[in-house]
Order: structure tokens, then C-alpha cells, then sequence
């Protein structure tokens, strides 16, 4: 019989200021060797990462405590760990060569209807892809083309969307919007291990992963192909399969036209734009978008992959083009439109060359069918709280118009937020005429409805609020506030933490309270000393428990990291711990990706 040996060591009494330093540091190390081209230092490193006691306990501490799906089980129906089953995971985590086992399939709803299959691998599974990433990523981030914002550290939807404002606000250009078909589905296994080219002992441990197979009820099927949606290490491993799209679009044309005989060359080379399998690719000849699709087409072949020819179309910017003007993209609508008193559209000198006012101007706003699905989820919520409190109702509605406001705000969306706020008005009216059927329109505004003085110049005075003081956040008060394009060549793991700090306390999901208290605190956990990054979750906590007296106001408040807050909320003892219950969207920085 085997005998389990004690840690001489808490985990509640790590330090992990100096865990998170001495990985950090490894990881710099391979980025820039990888930077470099120096392939033998850049494993070695890679080695002497997966083999720390540090990387193996910040990987266990991700997937089992900041981690938002770590009370989901795998097939060995495995969540939630005690500090002593952490302490064992870290220490099992030595043992590379351990099989791995089926991921349990589940699935998810997509917007559209369509079902969206995930795989929920074990939690030594999750920790093991949190130690292999930990050492693969910094490699792939010195590797990986410019314009590839899905996925990664450091970049988000707004810089994918920011990127395609930067190519089309002065010149008008076809698009070919395109989707790759089950991307996460169909990769090939050989071609993905071939591709990473790293060394034997992760090839192993990364083919196991992929080859583990599918748990489906009780029956377990082969995986054939595909990395599995729900893996810490999926959404790298579908970036390095795609990587090389960018340089394969974009090589085939010169810089400079000239025409020899039959052949033309091209003036400038044509953009492709990625945010995971969604891309497009932007130029002013029609011709070259078409040559394009044939080039992808091509190039996804040998990785098992293929466009989605429902999703893909050609498109033009300002002028309608088969049919199509603009295209949407990540929930938004990008277009052209022509300005002045004429509209005339094909005015002046060359868009490119034009000196004067330009004939059109480029528009990203919400695409219809964002806002017919955020109006569709308040509408639903709205009837699920017939019968509720109208406090209750609107702590349900507050953090849903804040986040897809927060997603939005970057762009031209006051006209989406005011008809947003018309529309739930009259299903709120609705709302209160149904919970008192007797009674006429009036009565049930002065029982649902307050006046509110600092809307007095703003057309309306009036708020959903209850009598408690609990008041319904408006689509319109939301503040336009544009996002800065990402540096192409920056990377988090380059270590300049005051350019990262900055764009963090910028980013448009930050809800104002957090954003502060990030410049307050310069970008640091009040707790631990270190720098907010890319995966941390922070929250919002009180210094002085409300059990002692200590009051939610701007004196009292601090930013911490989950673990640290949840370290914090022990040492205070039971009773109310500091979390906001009543305003849940403070959470909503996890979605984000800095």
C-alpha cells in the first residue's frame, strides 16, 4: 500500500507575488528566444518551466480558482478542490506521460439555434494544458502575423474591429466576409502536430490530448480530428493551425503595378483581417478578392478545413456589389456612406489621394441582428419576472444592458441605444399594466416610474425605479468612448507593463468603478503588488468589511485578484465577505481580453 505524503507547505500561505515573478520571467526568456530564432535555448527554457514547482502551482491555481468553469466536472466527475487536493494535483503534475482521459460532451445554444459542441476535459487535464500553454504561448506570441486579434493576450474584438476602421476610413474597398466551417471540429491532428514541430516529449503528451477521445453519455467515440471547444489549450492550439494565412494571402502580390504583356501586378497588397476563424480580407479590386478565396481555399485544404460557403460572401464598402453593401463582423455593421449635399460617390480625385473632404464616411455600428437578439434576451427576462419584485427585476436587467453597452460603446451606437431604450420602456409599461390589469396608464407610471432631475434637459425625466432606490440603467447614458488600435508588434510577454497597464485601464468592458480603481491603484493588485494581466479576474472588494461597519463608498473600496479576494474573505471570517451582489457586472472584466 502506497502511503500519500503530507506537503510541508498551505497553500493559503504560498507566496505567490514570487510564483507569478519567477514564471513571468521564464516566459519573457522564451519569447525572446523565440524572437530570436535561437530553437535550443527557447526548449531548454520550455523544459525548465514544465519542470518548476512555480508553473505547476500557478497552473493548478488557474483552472481550479480563477477559473469560471472550475466547478465543472470532467468524466471523473472532479470540481471544486480543497486547498490539500490542490497541493496533490501540483505534485501529480510532474508525471508528463500520464494518459489522458475523454473529454465529456456537452452542448451549448448558439444565437442562431444551432447547437455548439464543447469537450470538458478532467481537472488534471486542464491543469496539465494550463502548464503546457504557460510554456507554449510566449514561443507562438513571437511567431504569430499582426493581424490576428482572436484569442490571444493582450487583444479583443475592438482591435479586430479597430483594425478594419484603419483600412477602409479613406478608401473604399470589396470584402471578402468569410467563416471557416467547424473550425475547432475538423483540424487535422497530423498537420497541427507537424505544424507545432516541438519537442518529443510534448508531441506525445499533445497527440494523448488529441486522440483521447469523446465521453457522449456513456459512450465513448474516437477523435479523429479537431481540438475540442472548452480545453485551456484549444484556443492556442487553433490559432497556431491557422497561423500563416495572413502571410499566405498577402505574398502572392508585389507592391508595385506594372503591366508586362498579359501580366499585371498589383499596386498594394490586399488586408487580411482574423479574429479566430472569423476573417475578411479587404483590397480595391474585386479581382484580387477573388483571387484571394481561391488562395485560402487552397491553403486551409491540407490542415482539414474548409470556407463555410454560407458565411462567405463578396461585398463592397459603399457601393452595392451582387446585391451586398458593408458587411457585419463581430456582432457589428461596417459601411461607407456617402456624404455632402450631392452623395455623389465617384467625385474628386482618388479616394486615395484626396485632399479635401472625402464623398463618404466609414460607420461601425450594431448590426440588427445584435440588437434584435439583446432585445429578445430583455424582453425574455422581462416575462420570467411577472411575478417578481420590481428590485429583483431590475438587478436581473442592469448587468445585461451594461455589458452589450460596454461591448458597443467604442462605436457610432446612440442611435441603437436610444430605440433600445424606447422598446424595453414600452415592455416595462407592459410589465406594470399586466401586474395591475384594473388600473389605468398613469397610475401604473407614477407606481413604476420616477422623475429624475439630471435628465430635466434630456427629453424624458422619467427612470424605472422602485421605491428602495433601485433605478434601471439607460442604453443612452452609456459615454462613447473610442478604442486605440493594439501595436502589432507588441506582445504582454515583452514586459513593458506601463503601455499593457494603460490600454488595461482603457478597455471598453471595464465598468467605470473598476477603471478607476485600476488608475488608483496603478494597474496592481491591492493585495498582492502585482500587475493586473491577461486571465486575471479582478473584484471589486470592501477594506473594511460592511460587518465591521466599513461602508461601500470610494474610501473603502479596492481592487483585487479572485484568489487574493477569496484569501481575504477567509482571514475576515463569516458573515458578508465584501462581494457587490448588487451590481454582478463587476465580474464582467473576465470577457475581456487585454
Amino acid at each position: 500500500m502506497s502511503t500519500v505524503i503530507s506537503p510541508m507547505y498551505a497553500w493559503q500561505d504560498l507566496r505567490w507575488q514570487t510564483i507569478e515573478r519567477r514564471v513571468f520571467k521564464l516566459q519573457k526568456r522564451i519569447y525572446q528566444a523565440s524572437r530570436r530564432g535561437q530553437v535550443k535555448a527557447m526548449r531548454k527554457l520550455q523544459r525548465l518551466l514544465m519542470a518548476s514547482w512555480s508553473a505547476r502551482g500557478l497552473a493548478v491555481r488557474k483552472v481550479t480558482q480563477d477559473n469560471q468553469g472550475k466547478k465543472t466536472p470532467g468524466v471523473d466527475g472532479k470540481a471544486s478542490l480543497t486547498p490539500r487536493e490542490r497541493q496533490h494535483l501540483v505534485t501529480d503534475l510532474r508525471h508528463l506521460q500520464r494518459p489522458a482521459q475523454p473529454v465529456r460532451r456537452v452542448y451549448l445554444r448558439k444565437p442562431n439555434g444551432e447547437p455548439r459542441p464543447l469537450g470538458i476535459p478532467t481537472m488534471h487535464d486542464r491543469a496539465m494544458q494550463a502548464l503546457v500553454k504557460l510554456a507554449l504561448e510566449p514561443e507562438w506570441e513571437a511567431k504569430f502575423e499582426p493581424n490576428s486579434y482572436g484569442f490571444r493576450p493582450g487583444r479583443s474584438c475592438h482591435d479586430a474591429l479597430e483594425a478594419i476602421f484603419a483600412s477602409t476610413k479613406y478608401t473604399p474597398r470589396y470584402v471578402l466576409d468569410a467563416d471557416i466551417k467547424g473550425c475547432f471540429d475538423h483540424i487535422n491532428h497530423a498537420a497541427l502536430l507537424a505544424k507545432l514541430h516541438t519537442f518529443p516529449q510534448l508531441h506525445r503528451l499533445m497527440k494523448g490530448w488529441l486522440k483521447a477521445g469523446i465521453m457522449e453519455g456513456e459512450v465513448c467515440s474516437p477523435a479523429e480530428a479537431g481540438t475540442p471547444q472548452g480545453g485551456v489549450a484549444s484556443p492556442l492550439l487553433a490559432n497556431i493551425a491557422l497561423h500563416g494565412m495572413e502571410e499566405a494571402v498577402t505574398r502572392v502580390f508585389p507592391h508595385r503595378r506594372r503591366a508586362e504583356g498579359n501580366v499585371v501586378s498589383w499596386s498594394n497588397k490586399p488586408k487580411l483581417i482574423r479574429y479566430a476563424d472569423d476573417l475578411v480580407v479587404l483590397h480595391t479590386d474585386v479581382e484580387v478578392v477573388q483571387r484571394c478565396r481561391a488562395i485560402l481555399t487552397a491553403w486551409l485544404q491540407p490542415m482539414g478545413l474548409e470556407l463555410k460557403e454560407s458565411k462567405t460572401r463578396i461585398t463592397h464598402t459603399l457601393q452595392a456589389h451582387e446585391g451586398n453593401v458593408g458587411f457585419d463582423f463581430l456582432g457589428c455593421h461596417i459601411r461607407q456612406y456617402p456624404v455632402g449635399r450631392t452623395h455623389r460617390v465617384n467625385c474628386g480625385n482618388a479616394y486615395g489621394g484626396h485632399k479635401g473632404r472625402l464623398p463618404f464616411k466609414t460607420l461601425i455600428t450594431p448590426s440588427q441582428r445584435s440588437i434584435q437578439t439583446h432585445y429578445r434576451e430583455m424582453a425574455a427576462t422581462i416575462r420570467r419576472h411577472n411575478a417578481a419584485p420590481q428590485a429583483a427585476l431590475i438587478r436581473h436587467l442592469n448587468p445585461r444592458i451594461r455589458g452589450w453597452c460596454a461591448y458597443f460603446s467604442p462605436y457610432v451606437s446612440k442611435r441603437a441605444f436610444a430605440k433600445l431604450d424606447h422598446l424595453v420602456t414600452h415592455k416595462l409599461l407592459r410589465w406594470a399594466k399586466r401586474r395591475h390589469p384594473r388600473k389605468g396608464g398613469h397610475w401604473c407610471v407614477g407606481k413604476y416610474f420616477r422623475s429624475s432631475r439630471q435628465d430635466a434637459g434630456r427629453g424624458s425625466r422619467w427612470r424605472f425605479a422602485s421605491k428602495e432606490g433601485a433605478e434601471l440603467v439607460r442604453h443612452a447614458d452609456t459615454k462613447i468612448r473610442r478604442h486605440v488600435l493594439v501595436n502589432g508588434q507588441r506582445s504582454l510577454y515583452d514586459g513593458d507593463w506601463s503601455y499593457w497597464g494603460l490600454r488595461l485601464a482603457r478597455h471598453p468592458l471595464l465598468s467605470p468603478r473598476v477603471s478607476q480603481l485600476l488608475k488608483r491603484q496603478h494597474g496592481k493588485c491591492a493585495r498582492c503588488g502585482l500587475y493586473f494581466k491577461e486571465g486575471d479576474l479582478p473584484e471589486v472588494d470592501r477594506i473594511i468589511p460592511g460587518k465591521q461597519g466599513g461602508k461601500y463608498v470610494w474610501t473603502n473600496l479596492q481592487l483585487l485578484h479572485r484568489h487574493c479576494h477569496d484569501t481575504k474573505t477567509r482571514q475576515d471570517g463569516p458573515g458578508d465577505n465584501g462581494h457587490v451582489t448588487e451590481e454582478p457586472c463587476e465580474r464582467e472584466i473576465s470577457h475581456a481580453r487585454f
